[in-house]
């Protein structure tokens, strides 16, 4: 019995609390907010504007508006409410009146004027802090003025703003975004109305954890405005490369312009912009080729690049009814390059030209279904045609890490590559929730005809030889071990005037290739391709100082069977101390936590299509050589395969007939059955605080853990152990078939990182942003994009180990200066620490046809005059590790660090009156020219700038620069 009261007493006392929590959250739930945003005529976000609501009261709050022109005051009570905005250089708005009811999340926006005779402005105000799940104090609004300060060119434009962006979470880069498009080519920079980089990463809209970049294109205005430019730029002001004699040619020359006007007054209106873009570049050919004396001689040198780009595009808004608005935009590109395939060790003679051709239909619908309720549809379909020509009828010499010459192997490519996207969203605006709703779906087809290495490629490799004496004899019982120019020169000394001797001697005295690869058959290759993502997602307000940020994402594609890809997303934002709707807060604190997926990507399935053994073939021919001990001496008693000395038949460089090749040489590719969808885990937490002197900070940690990454593996390379001076060839598993090279979902990737930003708006006239980071990346494959292949196709045990982009230390500096007569200053440096890269022998002796062998690690003392021991910066390693030691991580080596300074001085003249002055230097609508310069450091880095704040017309003053790291929340 007694057990029975205490029971009903924590009962009762149970349902108290629960009562009690209920009437707490229904009276916050009671009270109501007002959100909107503050904009100019043109729709440019006015930053800094004061909001004013007076309650029924009398009782008045104030707020200013955030990076984004937007305001927010939470915990109103129900009740007619007067809003009144002003902004320094803006006529005030009149009083308006709205009506708030309980527990609703009213959006109220506000248009502004210019005033042309406030010609003086005052320090602009900090970005205030917000719980906002996608207000974060880090994220990065441009427009306006402060896109002058971003690179014209459409590369280095995209360059500049992954760097904003901040490090890289997980391997992929920042998504792009254009109009809410993904996959399209980066619009002209006079035709961008904005950019917004770093938006929630944990929200369920997002089907990957890396940094979104949106770019919004202008629409077209009630009156006819339009602007023409002309840039020039050479190498005067350009550093010169370190590794170069000279400084080498460049220059660009960009012209176009852009129109705007109405079609049917208040009904529809246009925006059309044109750029052509001509630019001499210059790629690095550096290496070590054999002088007439077959003596070594190194080379550095540039070969101009020619590249031109031209790029058309009309857009329409048009207004169907009050609820309805429809916009269509139409992009050409078209490009055209010379000497591609240059750089590097690859010589002038392999170029080839290149020429590809874009068409880009979008269409977007957006309905405001009723007072909190907005649905959008898009619609976008992408045709593009690649050309590439170059010569595959004289095979290629690569002598590994000295040069590469003969032909390009590319001969002349077709790609035909249509692709679709149809994406719908609904937002929902309900009490205290912020819902969304939404769901895409993208299609591609591609048809790829592609003589790729259709000539053939020797291959030279370092490797184990017999010394020479003075009369270049061999002397079989001393080998040593030589680099692949060595061998190459052997090649040449033994088969030149004066030796004349037959293939198989030249290769027992060392030289001869170590590969030849060549393709033959079908060159023409299909795939097609589908993938579909849906999602819902939930901010829901609490408190005003409390949000929680819930929601489910699924995703499904083709060519894979993995279906079980639910993606949960978590987040919250809350800012210590009582809920006070009346200011925004100081401090905010932001955490989440969600499940995301890669996709597999199309070009691995076009991959596996090509060369499925029927289609196109993959042939591979590597050397065997056979040393015996005869009387206590290694002897070379002959090589496998006898087909490599077709490089010394007359014509030399000859190719081996191709029915000489048997199956056991081939190669194809498979997709594994069980491959699945890389599945992503990504944790994190950020603080965002102003500091005094207008300075916001953020400092945030995060942990991202992939699983079933992507790598290929040889499932049917000879079985450890099988290869023997009695079996040289080896033993294979499924037979003597060839090389299967495999798709396969088990790699693994981990990554922790931390990020520390600072955003200052010091002044008017000066601003900036600075970010560091220190990251940690290891994974036991560099997935899709390279590095596919262990060691050992056996042992993937030693595979793991630092990534090939591992980047430890990472720090980012833009800022904007505004001095007189509207004279601009934008530096930018980015300053790294070195990439990893990976130590390999050069040799295949498991014979997969690939030079992955890593080799072990030697003593510290050990002899390194022994050929089996190789003594570097990083270390001593033995070149061959006995069956079964453990080898050297992946990754092993560690790069030189990379330092980037560039500064990008412009200044702008303005036409028209006083007003259209005004409102061309803060939207840029009005005929301008601009002349700009500034340098290149060499091939690193390019002019950057960011705003998250808007220029207020007639301030006289710069831009402020906003953050650009990426972080959770």
């Amino acid at each position: 019995m007694n057990k029975l009261n205490q029971l009903l007493r924590q009962g009762v006392g149970i349902g108290v609390i629960l009562v009690l929590a209920a009437a707490f959250v229904l009276a916050q739930q009671a009270r109501g907010s007002l959100r909107g945003t503050i904009k100019d005529e043109l729709g440019a976000a006015i930053v800094g504007a004061t909001v004013t609501i007076i309650d029924p009261a009398g009782t008045a709050k104030t707020t200013e508006t955030n990076g984004e022109g937007v305001y927010t005051v939470s915990g109103l009570v129900p009740g007619k409410y007067i809003v009144m905005v002003s902004a320094q250089g803006f006529a005030p708005s009149d009083e308006s009146e709205v009506d708030l009811a309980g527990g609703q999340r009213q959006t109220f926006d506000v248009t502004l004027k210019v005033t042309i005779e406030d010609q003086n402005v005052t320090v602009a105000a900090e970005t205030p802090l917000s719980t906002e799940s996608t207000n974060n104090a880090n994220q990065t609004l441009i427009t306006g003025k402060d896109l002058d300060a971003l690179p014209d060119d459409p590369d280095e434009l995209a360059a500049a703003l992954q760097a904003l962006a901040g490090p890289s979470v997980g391997p992929n880069g920042g998504q792009i975004f254009i109009d809410g498009f993904s996959g399209g080519r980066l619009p002209p920079k006079d035709s961008i109305r904005e950019i917004r980089i770093n938006q929630n990463p944990f929200a369920a809209e997002n089907d990957q954890p890396s940094g979104r970049i949106d770019i919004l294109t202008r629409p077209g205005t009630d009156k006819m405005r339009g602007s023409m430019f002309f840039n020039f730029e050479d190498e005067s002001l350009n550093s010169r490369n370190p590794f170069a004699s000279s400084r080498t040619a460049y220059q660009v020359r960009q012209y176009g312009g852009n129109l705007g006007g109405p079609i049917v007054a208040k009904k529809a209106s246009f925006f059309i912009d044109f750029q052509r873009r001509e630019t001499d570049d210059n790629e690095l050919v550096k290496g070590t080729m054999l002088d007439e004396n077959l003596n070594p001689l190194g080379f550095g040198f540039g070969v101009v690049t020619p590249r031109r780009n031209l790029t058309f595009s009309p857009r329409i808004d048009y207004q169907l009814n009050s609820n309805n608005t429809l916009v269509a935009r139409y992009s050409f590109n078209r490009t055209r390059n010379q000497n591609s395939g240059v750089s590097g060790f690859s010589l002038p003679e392999r170029a080839y030209d290149t020429a590809s051709t874009q068409h880009n239909f979008q269409i977007t619908e957006t309905a405001v279904l009723n007072a909190s309720m907005i649905n959008e549809t898009r619609f976008q379909v992408t045709r593009n045609r690649n050309q590439l020509f170059g010569n595959n009828t004289v095979p290629t010499l690569n002598v590994s890490g000295a040069f590469l010459s003969g032909g390009s192997q590319v001969g002349e490519v077709l790609t035909n590559n249509t692709s679709w996207e149809l994406g719908n969203f609904l937002a929902w605006q309900k009490g205290n929730h912020a819902l969304k709703f939404g769901g895409r779906l993208r299609g591609v087809s591609i048809s790829d005809s592609n003589p790729n290495n259709f000539g053939g490629t020797y291959t030279f490799t370092g490797g184990f030889v017999p010394t020479l004496d003075a009369n270049n004899q061999p002397i079989f019982s001393q080998p040593i071990f030589v680099d692949s120019l060595e061998r190459y020169r052997r090649s040449l000394l033994f088969s030149g005037a004066g030796f004349n001797l037959t293939p198989e001697e030249i290769r027992a005295r060392g030289g001869g290739a170590s590969q030849f690869s060549i393709s033959a058959g079908d060159p023409l290759a299909t795939v097609k391709q589908i993938d579909a993502g849906l999602y819902a997602q939930d901010d829901w307000r609490v408190r005003p100082n409390l949000t929680f940020s819930f929601g489910l994402r699924y995703e499904n594609q083709s060519n894979i069977s993995s279906l079980l890809n639910f993606a949960p997303r978590l987040a919250v934002a809350w800012s210590p101390g009582a809920a006070n709707a009346t200011r925004p807060p100081n401090m905010v604190i932001r955490a989440g936590g969600g499940v995301f997926y890669n996709r597999f990507s199309e070009n691995n399935t076009l991959q596996a299509n090509r060369f499925n053994g029927l289609n196109q073939q993959q042939f591979s021919i590597s050397e065997r050589p056979i040393y015996e001990n005869v009387n206590g001496q290694l002897t070379f008693v002959g090589a496998l395969p006898t087909v490599l000395d077709a490089f010394y038949i007359d014509p030399p460089n000859s190719i081996p007939p191709v029915v000489s090749l048997t199956p056991g040489r081939q190669i194809t590719w498979r997709v594994a059955d069980d491959l699945q969808a890389p599945t992503v885990y990504l944790g994190g937490v950020q603080v965002e605080r102003q500091l005094p002197y207008r300075f916001t900070a953020t400092v945030g940690f995060y942990s991202i853990h992939i699983r079933h990454v992507v790598r290929a593996r040889d499932i049917n390379a000879p079985l450890p152990g099988s290869i023997t001076a009695l079996n040289p060839l080896g033993t294979r598993p499924l037979g003597n078939i060839g090389d299967i090279y495999q798709y396969e979902s088990t790699g693994r990737f981990d990554q922790n990182q931390f990020f520390i930003a600072f955003n200052n708006r010091f002044s008017r006239t000066i601003s900036f942003f600075s970010s560091y980071s220190l990251s940690k990346t290891q994974n036991d494959t560099d997935g899709q994009g390279g590095g596919l292949f262990p060691a050992n196709s056996y042992d993937l045990s030693d595979e793991y180990g630092r990534a090939a982009f591992d980047v430890r230390h990472r720090f980012t500096f833009a800022g904007t200066v505004t001095l007189p007569w509207q004279i601009s200053l934008n530096p930018f440096i980015m300053v790294t620490s070195g990439r990893p890269f990976n130590i390999t022998t050069g040799q295949d002796t498991n014979l997969d046809r690939l030079f992955t062998e890593r080799p072990s690690f030697a003593p510290a003392d050990a002899d390194c005059s022994d050929p089996n021991i190789a003594c570097t910066a990083f270390g001593n390693f033995n070149r061959n590790p006995a069956a079964g030691e453990k080898l050297i991580p992946r990754n092993f080596g560690q790069g030189p660090g990379f330092f980037s300074v560039n500064m990008r001085i412009s200044k702008t003249w303005s036409f028209g009156s006083i007003a259209a002055s005004a409102a061309n230097r803060n939207n840029q609508n009005q005929q301008q020219g601009q002349s700009a310069g500034g340098g290149r450091g060499g091939r690193g880095g390019g002019a950057a700038g960011g705003a998250s704040q808007v220029r207020v017309p007639g301030a006289g003053g710069g831009p402020s620069m906003g953050g650009g790291q990426r972080g959770p929340g």
